[in-house]
């Protein structure tokens, strides 16, 4: 007759029964190197495919466009805006699986990281006054950068005159936030923690992140993006959470993709394609 499965027996703790087992460092390198793959480290791939073809093409950087928001079909407005929403609902993928790995791990999904709504002003104030330092160097980073030659010049949006762009450029710039925040901070902060990284080497894999996929934009945008990681991650670990580091990426992102649209053209010190 077989054992019955009572309390302080071992039963139902092996593999397959659904009881919950501290995942070894293989599982997780796994783990981490799969989500990169599958969002951000891919783009720092591409990203370095794409300024290898800048480099290499005739003329200088500044003399060549990155196009951040384009349309995806010409002419065809309602089509565009489906592929617009598809475009930032799927990038979105990365954080769910994020979420749901927190989840089974029993750390509370992306309340881990401080992504949840239980301090909306902390985050809202924090994230406002970081925009505004961030986003106001930012500018002056890329202008510097692309006048001496180091930069693309970048063209934030080339969506069509339609009544849903500036929604769209909101919503990209929350899409951007939220994704590159939660993964490149929050999750991969805590992965390589796990994984026996010191705090110098997992804040230099997360800036170095950060600044390869943005890459593609040239030199300047790789800099400005590494400090600003390195920033991120600094405040992150002083405050324990990704929320108010979303707010001020989305806030910078919108500001810079809605003023582009409202002031390229109109201004002489911003470049355009």
């Amino acid at each position: 007759m077989a054992d019955a499965d009572v309390p302080g027996n071992g039963a139902g703790k092996g593999p397959g029964t659904g009881a919950a087992e501290e995942p070894s460092r293989s599982i997780l390198r796994s783990e981490t190197l799969i989500v990169l793959a599958l969002s951000l480290g891919a783009s720092g791939v591409s990203a370095l495919i794409s300024f290898i073809g800048s480099v290499t093409k005739p003329g200088g950087l500044k003399d060549q466009a990155a196009t951040l928001n384009g349309s995806h079909a010409p002419g065809r407005p309602w089509l565009d805006l489906a592929w617009q929403l598809f475009g930032i609902a799927s990038a979105l993928v990365p954080v769910v699986l994020v979420a749901h790995l927190l989840l089974r791990e029993r750390a509370g999904g992306l309340r881990a990281v401080g992504f949840d709504r239980q301090r909306p002003g902390f985050d809202l104030s924090r994230g406002v006054a970081l925009a505004a330092v961030i986003g106001s160097s930012g500018v002056l980073l890329y202008l510097g950068a692309r006048a001496g030659g180091f930069n693309l010049t970048v063209v934030p949006e080339a969506l069509p005159a339609v009544w849903w762009k500036i929604l769209v450029l909101i919503a990209s710039a929350v899409q951007n936030a939220v994704l590159e925040e939660v993964i490149v901070v929050g999750y991969l902060l805590r992965r390589l923690g796990q994984l026996g990284w010191t705090p110098m080497a997992a804040l230099a894999a997360s800036s170095l992140l950060r600044g390869s996929y943005h890459l593609y934009q040239g030199l300047g945008g790789f800099v400005g993006n590494m400090v600003m990681g390195v920033i991120f991650v600094l405040l992150y670990r002083r405050w324990g959470r990704v929320g108010p580091l979303v707010a001020a990426h989305a806030l910078i992102d919108t500001v810079a993709f809605v003023g582009y649209a409202l002031l390229a053209g109109h201004v002489g010190w911003l470049p355009t394609a």
